[in-house]
């Protein structure tokens, strides 16, 4: 079974995005903020992650079965996604009062920073593939 080269692309960068935030979103909170690091931080970026890797083999797969469907998915993916976070969030708060705030406010920011980076890789995409119809015609 072979892997996409967008599909690799895009599990290479939000690996290393994962990464980097969560080593500098921790250092803030450790460090600059001392006695705000929370016990549920690396769940937010578990979460980020594997809903990253949700989204791209669900493109993958509407990629190679339905192209025409690509905007549809992407949308529906993006409700999907908030949705699931609010649910996420609500569920947190109510279990971890004392963390609530600033469990909110960190899961906001990530969720800001993921959304920027979906959104520009897959704009990327799209702008490389309608390159790629022009060059051919």
């Amino acid at each position: 079974m072979s892997i996409s080269l967008t599909k690799r692309n895009f599990l290479y960068q939000i690996t290393l995005l994962t990464l980097i935030a969560g080593w500098a979103g921790a250092g803030i909170l450790h460090y600059l903020l001392p006695g705000h690091y929370f016990g549920g931080y690396p769940f937010i970026l578990v979460y980020f992650f594997l809903f990253g890797l949700f989204e791209i083999s669900m493109f993958d797969a509407c990629r190679k079965h339905a192209p025409q469907k690509m905007l549809l998915l992407y949308m529906a993916m993006k409700v999907m996604k908030m949705l699931l976070s609010v649910i996420l969030l609500v569920v947190y708060c109510f279990a971890v009062r004392e963390e609530a705030k600033l469990f909110l406010l960190t899961f906001i920011l990530y969720y800001i920073v993921y959304l920027i980076y979906e959104t520009w890789f897959f704009f990327t995409y799209e702008v490389g593939k309608k390159q790629k119809k022009r060059k051919e015609k």
